[in-house]
């Protein structure tokens, strides 16, 4: 028997208002055009002013964990990834484990920036495969809207708020790939690109949170190179072919490195959970929300094998194979 990490539940959060393109119209030199050609983003949630990143974490493990028919105190641990927490200390994690009273245990937030998520699920299936914990709640939540610059076209026409949330449960099996839960992890980073995208401040440096900066270009053409890689990789660690895969569960950043990525594993757009033009990017929160968009809709159902995968600043890259 091998211990694998299953995902039982899923739930997300949006905040209540949307912003079109033709709002950002009103707010930056920008059109509607330029936006969905460049992007494919035509709409995405920004929270309210007195709206925090735990605020919006704390919702979307409330409805993954009543989703999962499990008590709080059937939790184990709290991994929560974002790159805005409500405080430079307590995490966000710790916020999630009082609301909910969960009990003592692992609670930490993982800063990967829009790999985040690939990051915390790596971090949880890590302490369940050693046996160190049962059940783990894993959060991406991010209120991006707090660190772009509202007149910067090039980055906040691109960014948004929400969170989402998975619950992952130690499981035995012997049907290897052919069972449930996480396969494989796959994580990487290059500091040597971490001016690539980066925010212009630091509680350390300039004593405030900064802007989001990004060279778009330069950002586009290694986002491509690398998930190319990762999937590749993935592929050949697993032994599997890409037609095996029947979900593509990608960071939703950009729709042509969606597509450029769908279109290296020769899959179908169709076989691609695409929720960038309604959600934007919300960094660490965009592949859980679009993994719970997926199985609430009933297009991702139980025995699916789903490949997830973004990057983010650091660079940071990283994917999973999953069977859900």
């Amino acid at each position: 028997m091998s211990l694998y990490s299953t995902i039982k539940s899923t739930g997300a959060y949006l905040p209540e208002k949307i912003l079109t393109n033709a709002d950002m119209e009103k707010i930056v030199d920008t059109t509607d055009e330029w936006i969905v050609q460049r992007s494919g983003i035509k709409s995405r949630h920004i929270a309210a002013d007195d709206e925090t990143t735990g605020d919006m974490a704390v919702n979307a493990a409330k409805q993954a964990l009543e989703r999962s028919a499990l008590d709080a105190n059937d939790i184990d641990g709290i991994v929560v990834a974002t790159t805005t927490p409500d405080r430079t200390f307590p995490s966000v994690a710790v916020k999630v484990q009082a609301e909910l009273g969960i009990k003592a245990g692992l609670a930490f937030d993982v800063q990967a920036v829009c790999t985040g998520f690939v990051y915390a699920l790596s971090v949880a299936d890590n302490f369940i495969k050693l046996g160190q914990a049962k059940r783990i709640l894993v959060i991406g939540a991010e209120k991006m809207s707090s660190i772009v610059d509202w007149t910067d076209r090039t980055t906040c026409v691109l960014f948004a708020d929400g969170a989402g949330a998975v619950i992952l449960e130690a499981t035995d099996h012997t049907d290897g790939l052919d069972g449930q839960g996480i396969h494989s992890t796959h994580l990487y980073a290059n500091g040597n690109q971490r001016e690539l995208l980066q925010t212009s401040g630091g509680v350390s440096s300039t004593g405030d949170t900064g802007h989001v900066v990004m060279q778009g270009r330069e950002v586009f053409k290694y986002a491509v190179s690398y998930m190319a890689d990762v999937v590749g990789e993935v592929l050949e660690h697993n032994k599997i072919d890409a037609s095996q895969i029947d979900w593509l569960v990608p960071h939703q950043a950009n729709i042509r490195i969606i597509e450029s990525t769908a279109k290296k594993l020769g899959m179908s757009m169709d076989k691609v959970v695409v929720t960038v033009d309604h959600h934007g990017n919300t960094s660490a929160a965009s592949i859980p929300l679009a993994l719970n968009e997926a199985v609430t809709s009933n297009r991702i159902k139980r025995g699916d094998m789903l490949l997830l995968e973004a990057m983010g600043g650091g660079l940071t890259w990283g994917a999973a194979l999953v069977r859900f």
